[in-house]
């Protein structure tokens, strides 16, 4: 695939690009079983778990968690009120969207609550060993902490794509919008108006600058981490692509994310 070419000249010590369709990888750039860590692409995975959880009626989105009157659910769409590290609420729930980590700490912490199950071993169970990662280990915050290889995640972005652990109906709901219109900032790219988020998942819609390419259809969803890491889910391409780095997210990773997208959406076709 011409298009991850473009990934040997980013600036960068280390990369693994995959892209991925429903049914198979499509194409790899770099060593597909290093490991890096995550950052922020954890969510995706603590997301995930919780949705498996709520599937399994362990929680229900309505579950009183954080700050009096937030829920799971405003949570899981860092609607809660909540600062982005620390316990100050900042906002009544679903005023504002604000980007928290505490927030997904206490999503795990309740999923801990109502299944009885340590997070880390909850995700082990309900997400990594049934998608078969086996170089993905939770070793700290469920907001960061995850570890990981383009080998795994891209099992778990054939998951997003069609997806065997989930509903549809599930994965549907928490892919589009919750709690629509509020404004935030979406780190690195500054204040969003809207900024539109899923449960758990950032959603592309129609922000503007953005990591994802200028082609990709607004119904994309993902995350990106700190740590130089993203992963997309684009439904209409019916692709996904993992890129892990070992360079923290910075004005490089701003100008060559949305140019590598662009090429794999037009060697595809999107």
């Amino acid at each position: 695939m011409e298009s991850l070419r473009l990934a040997s000249d980013w600036p960068v010590d280390n990369v693994s690009v995959a892209v991925v369709a429903p049914d198979r990888v499509l194409a790899t750039f770099g060593a597909p079983d290093r490991t890096f860590p995550l950052a922020s692409v954890t969510k995706l995975l603590t997301a995930y778990a919780t949705l498996v959880a709520v599937e399994e009626g362990a929680i229900t989105w309505d579950e009183p968690a954080g700050p009096p009157g937030s829920t799971v659910r405003h949570l899981a769409a860092h609607a809660s009120g909540l600062n982005l590290n620390d316990d100050r609420v900042l906002a009544a729930p679903a005023t504002r969207r604000i980007y928290s980590n505490t927030g997904f700490t206490l999503l795990a912490d309740t999923l801990a609550t109502h299944t009885g199950i340590p997070f880390a071993q909850y995700l082990q169970e309900a997400v990594l060993d049934p998608l078969d990662m086996p170089a993905t280990r939770l070793d700290g915050s469920p907001a960061s902490g995850a570890v990981s290889t383009t080998d795994d995640l891209s099992r778990f972005a054939a998951e997003l794509l069609a997806p065997r652990l989930v509903s549809v109906e599930t994965l549907t709901e928490a892919t589009h919008v919750a709690f629509p219109g509020l404004n935030g900032v979406l780190p690195g790219y500054g204040q969003q108006k809207p900024n539109d988020w899923g449960l758990g998942f950032e959603l592309r819609d129609h922000k503007s600058p953005h990591w994802t390419g200028k082609h990709s259809s607004p119904e994309t969803f993902g995350h990106f981490g700190q740590s130089g890491t993203f992963l997309w889910v684009d439904p209409a391409a019916r692709l996904a692509c993992v890129t892990l780095t070992d360079r923290p997210f910075g004005d490089w990773a701003i100008a060559a994310w949305p140019t590598l997208t662009d090429a794999i959406l037009s060697e595809h076709g999107a």
